[in-house]
Formats: C-alpha cells, structure tokens, sequence
C-alpha cells in the first residue's frame, strides 16, 4: 500500500510540475526547487498542529469533511483552477503567520518571487491534504494515527533533503528579527547550485 510521500511522489511528476511551471511563469527546475522547500514547510506545518489533541482532532475533521484524495485523480484540472481551490484557508491553519517569512525565504533560495511561492503554497496545500487524506484512510489511521503519518513523512523528507528541511526549520521557527531571509540564503550556500 503506497504511504503518503509514495502518493506525493506520483502526484508530483514531471508534467505536473510542467503545468505548474506554466502557470507561475517560472522554469520548470525552479519550480522543482520550490516544491522541494514548500512540501517540508506544509508538512511540518501540519505535524505542528497535528502535535497538540485539539489540532489533531480538527485535522482529522478536515480530512474526513474535505479531502478524500479524489483531488489526486484530476490533478490537472485543479490546478487549472487553482486559485478557486481551498489552497488559501489551509495555508492559513498550516502555517499562520509564518506565511510571509517561508514564501520569501524559498522565493528567495528557488530563484522565484515570493508572489510565486505563494500561488505554488495554494497549489501543494490541497494536494498535500489530500494524499494525507487518502492514505489515513487507507491505512485506517485514526486521530492518533496522524502524528505518526506526518512524522513518517517528515523523516523521510529529512533524510533525502537535510538542507532544504533545514531551511524550513528556521523559516518556521525564526524569531521575527526581520533578517531571517539573509540567514537562511547565507546558511544555504550553493544549496541550488548542486
């Protein structure tokens, strides 16, 4: 049974990030830079949440309600329409306030601008919850079944990008002195340039 970066990896290929790229006005490998960045950002974001019973519970309501995974079944068409999606108000739970620092900190290690980022955030989001979605039920993962998803997922993004996952750690856990963009990039290095 495909795990939930099993379910990202598939819905991630080369003719969506394509489409995506189209619809940014970015490269395709910017773009593939970006999801590498954005994908640990939401998924942290969503363990975070998923770490205190009240998140989980409301998480689990969200994806009982809302994301069956059926998205990942007609990915082109939501994308084509992206901005109608739900990709906003999850962001909103996902990450808050840290919104701005993580858009302008992989805006800025991707080579794209901030604007980008974000419609690239609402384009993942939706995909994101519905992989979680699918593989909760799947595996008949409970409220406390969740955690251990996310935890699964983040791991295995940790091992196969310890510098991007890195990156999002001090975009989400940065202390708001308003120089995190210039921390992040110098501690990146040629990150990129790999």
């Amino acid at each position: 049974m495909p795990g939930l970066m099993d379910l990202l990896g598939a819905a991630l290929n080369e003719n969506t990030i394509k489409q995506m790229a189209g619809q940014l006005g970015a490269s395709d490998s910017q773009v593939q830079s970006a999801i590498g960045m954005a994908l640990p950002a939401i998924l942290q974001g969503l363990q975070r949440n998923a770490a205190d019973p009240q998140g989980a519970q409301s998480l689990a309501n969200a994806l009982d309600r809302d994301h069956d995974g059926s998205i990942l079944d007609d990915l082109m068409g939501f994308l084509g329409n992206a901005q109608q999606g739900p990709g906003a108000g999850i962001l909103r739970h996902v990450l808050g306030d840290k919104r701005e620092a993580v858009q302008q900190g992989i805006g800025q290690a991707a080579g794209i601008n901030p604007g980008q980022v974000g419609s690239l955030l609402e384009m993942l989001a939706p995909i994101v919850m519905g992989a979680l979605g699918k593989t909760t039920r799947q595996q008949g993962a409970g409220v406390g079944g969740l955690l251990d998803l996310l935890g699964q997922a983040t791991g295995q993004m940790q091992q196969q990008q310890p510098q991007a996952f890195n990156l999002v750690n001090l975009l989400l856990d940065q202390n708001r002195d308003g120089n995190v963009v210039d921390d992040v990039v110098r501690m990146l290095g040629n990150f990129l340039k790999r």
